[in-house]
Parts: structure tokens; C-alpha cells; sequence
């Protein structure tokens, strides 16, 4: 009988953990299940925080968040599910940073530890214990890594740089 690998263990833990931590947030945002706003109360929160236009933001963030943590816990496409969710979890990070680092203060500790944590499960891979595994890694290709990370660096700060833009426009009504 062939011993379990400890690291591929732990690596379907930790995949299945964030990724249905991921998924849950998504939820909230899509569906408004687990105390969310659905779509509706997103898209209003998303205009709020300046992101537009603010339905497509609230999609882009729900289904980023629940997509990419469904695929990290299968282990599925492991580089673009951790770039994707990394990507939506960076936007979160931009919206939290004004109020410093540590959650309580309702700061980006949380939001960052989730991206940095799918962002290594996407570099590292998924492990023997998964669907790219059972797939033949047809989904988890080495090119496929840079690729996933960079466009989801590229969606980020053009987001990120579009909301910040947009709020450092000053009203002419109020000068």
C-alpha cells in the first residue's frame, strides 16, 4: 500500500480551505447568500468605493472570488484560479488600504492573506490529490503561470488605477 504524500496533503488542504473561504465571499457578492448583498447590494457597494461601472465590478469581483475559489479547491486550472482570485483579492486590498494593515481596523490584513495564499497555491500547483492531476495537468501547463499572473496584474491596475483616478477627480460643485 503506497504511503500518502504529506506535501500534496497539505496542499488539498490548503487548496479546499482558501478556496471554500473564497467561494463563501463570492456568495455573498453573486448570489447573497451567507448575509450578502446579492448583486444588487454589491453593485450599489461597488459604486460606492468608486468602482466602474459598478455592476461589472461587483460580477468581476463575485465571480473571481467564488469562481477562482472553486477551482482552487478542486484544483483545477490551479495558475489561472490563484491569479484570478489573487486579482480579485488585490482589488479588496486597494479599497481596505486607507485604513492601514491590521482587520480590525477594517484594514486589508484578511483580503491580502487570502491573495498571497491563492496567489501560492497558484505558483505552487495543486498537488497529486486533484482534477489537474487526474487530468493530466491540461489545465496546469507551465506557460499557463506567467500568463495567468500577468493578466491578472494587468486587469488589477487597470481597475485599481481606473477607481483611483476616479476618486481623486475633485467635484467642481465643492471647490
Amino acid at each position: 500500500m503506497a504511503c500518502l504524500d504529506r506535501r500534496d496533503l497539505g496542499l488539498l488542504v490548503l487548496r479546499v480551505g482558501t478556496g471554500a473561504v473564497l467561494v463563501a465571499h463570492g456568495a455573498q457578492k453573486l448570489a447573497g447568500w451567507f448575509g450578502g448583498g446579492g448583486i444588487e447590494g454589491t453593485t450599489a457597494a461597488m459604486e460606492a468605493m468608486g468602482f466602474h461601472p459598478p455592476k461589472h465590478s461587483a460580477v468581476a469581483a463575485g465571480l473571481g472570488e467564488a469562481g477562482g475559489g472553486a477551482l482552487l479547491a478542486l484544483g483545477l486550472a490551479t495558475p489561472a484560479a490563484g491569479a484570478a482570485a489573487a486579482g480579485a483579492m488585490a482589488g479588496a486590498v486597494a479599497v481596505h488600504a486607507p485604513a492601514g494593515f491590521f482587520a480590525q481596523g477594517g484594514g486589508y490584513e484578511y483580503p491580502a492573506f487570502l491573495g498571497f495564499t491563492a496567489a501560492a497555491i497558484g505558483l505552487t500547483g495543486p498537488g497529486r490529490y486533484s482534477l489537474d492531476h487526474a487530468t493530466w495537468h491540461v489545465f496546469n501547463q507551465p506557460w499557463m503561470v506567467p500568463l495567468a499572473f500577468v493578466g491578472s496584474a494587468v486587469a488589477v491596475a487597470a481597475i485599481v488605477g481606473k477607481r483611483a483616478r476616479g476618486r481623486a477627480v475633485v467635484d467642481p460643485d465643492t471647490t
